[in-house]
């Protein structure tokens, strides 16, 4: 009996001293984690919208110099899944065009995927 007392107290100590951990994923941005990751996602498939830009403008002879865009600016307005959790996605984001100290120049809708292909584009407005 008094084997068993021990046992389970000894038992009963493991039990109680077991806690548990969980992770927490560290941000160190100026943003909260979600509106981060939006940034992080757009920014890195920069050099596509930089394609769909130059496609888009260059029959336009009154484009300024210096066109660009920022990931602050950038709305997503769909993701679509393609193959499955954690496989391919489709991007469909609205980009805003601007030249100097961000003189806006139009509206562009772009459709891009995670692996960093351009899969269409259309132009939605210019600015006068």
């Amino acid at each position: 009996m008094k084997k068993f007392a021990v046992m389970f107290m000894i038992g009963v100590l493991f039990v109680i001293s077991n806690i548990t951990v969980n992770a927490k994923t560290i941000n160190e941005a100026d943003t909260e984690l979600c509106e981060t990751l939006k940034y992080a996602l757009i920014g890195s498939l920069r050099e596509p919208v930089d394609k769909a830009i130059v496609e888009i403008y260059k029959g336009d002879k009154n484009v300024p110099e210096g066109l660009t865009w920022a990931a602050y600016d950038t709305e997503i307005l769909n993701i679509k899944q393609l193959y499955g959790v954690g496989g391919l996605y489709e991007l469909t984001i609205k980009i805003y065009p601007y030249y100097r100290a961000h003189m806006s120049y139009g509206e562009d809708e772009v459709v891009i995927n995670t692996m960093g292909e351009l899969i269409s584009f259309k132009h939605l407005k210019t600015y006068p």
